[in-house]
């Protein structure tokens, strides 16, 4: 699934398993995670916010102070069903924060401006 139709295609798909109270296939819910990931890295190119979704991926983001080693100190970390949901515009960020279900550490780790993807 390399081609921009298939991974938009594996988004389709991924949500329309997540709506129907289905968990995606594993191929099609990783390449469907990945490719939201990489719109939101291509959208807001940076390395200043660390954007985990275990245990399909993860990229750097938002523009501002570089992170090179260690733990970054702008961290976002979710489950796939809440990536998907969030990057959808399906999942209000606030509310997915403020639910428990998005973890954010880091004064830039605050992604509302840039989602949906």
């Amino acid at each position: 699934m390399s081609s921009p139709h298939s991974k938009s295609a594996a988004v389709a798909a991924a949500l329309a398993a997540l709506d129907a109270d289905r968990t995606p296939e594993r191929p099609v819910y990783r390449a469907a995670v990945r490719a939201l990931l990489a719109a939101l890295a291509d959208r807001v190119p940076g390395r200043s916010v660390e954007v985990r979704v275990p245990p399909y991926g993860a990229v750097q983001c938002v523009p501002g102070p570089r992170h090179t080693r260690g733990t970054p100190p702008n961290v976002v970390e979710m489950d796939p069903d809440t990536w998907l949901r969030v990057a959808a515009g399906r999942l209000d960020w606030a509310h997915a924060v403020a639910d428990g279900r998005v973890r954010v550490s880091g004064a830039r780790a605050d992604l509302s401006a840039y989602l949906p993807v």
